[in-house]
């Protein structure tokens, strides 16, 4: 499929870009999809919650009571989850969440989620800028140019590029990566993609098969 290159100023330049059938346009795994934002979201948990059990309560371990006579329940011992102050049963304990997937399900996740975009009109293809210096001010310039300076984006480079990521900063509606960071989780919370045209080839060697 092609796309209408444009500049920063949101005008076409009088060429098109060429996007791969093979990432671009297939038929879209929404299970994929749907393990591989379950696996960032998992790996993104630290896991570090923790409760106290019984054993690990301070406290005195006398009997409180005699066992018979009182009338009420037998109670052992005053770190009892029954008692204020005592252990909780069975609380959270420290843990991983992070697991594993396979690379090409990974791939299969990232080409449906640029697919379901490009279904969306939601991919724009704008030649490569920088700035002389890193300014958020030239940054939304060039987002409101371009239409999309409301809403959550996702620009993707081609290389590093210093000053632009350090003028995205600040705004945190947009968000920038490199070619080799693009994942599934952020493509679809972005409601527009906007690839620099250096990022394409990255992107192709990538996520070709």
């Amino acid at each position: 499929m092609k796309v209408a290159v444009v500049d920063i100023k949101g005008k076409e330049v009088g060429r098109e870009a060429e996007l791969s059938d093979t990432i671009f346009a297939i038929e879209p795994s929404e299970h994929a999809v749907y393990l591989d934002v379950k696996q960032h979201l998992a790996n993104r948990r630290q896991g570090t919650h923790k409760a106290k059990e019984r054993a690990e309560i301070t406290g005195s371990t006398r009997k409180i009571k005699k066992q018979k006579g009182t009338g009420t329940a037998r109670a052992g011992s005053i770190k009892s989850p029954i008692f204020k102050g005592g252990g909780r049963v069975f609380g959270p304990r420290p843990r991983d969440y992070s697991f594993k997937l396979n690379k090409n399900l990974k791939k299969l996740a990232r080409r449906s989620a640029l697919t379901m975009k490009a279904q969306e009109n939601a991919i724009m293809v704008v030649e490569d800028f920088d700035f002389d210096v890193p300014k958020t001010k030239e940054f939304l310039k060039v987002l409101s140019a371009l239409g999309i300076g409301d809403k959550k984006s996702l620009i993707v480079l081609g290389d590093t590029n210093k000053n632009v990521y350090l003028s995205s900063r600040n705004f945190k509606a947009a968000q920038v990566v490199s070619s080799s960071e693009l994942n599934t989780y952020k493509i679809l919370h972005a409601n527009n993609v906007i690839l620099l045209e250096s990022s394409l080839e990255g992107i192709e060697e990538n996520l070709s098969k």
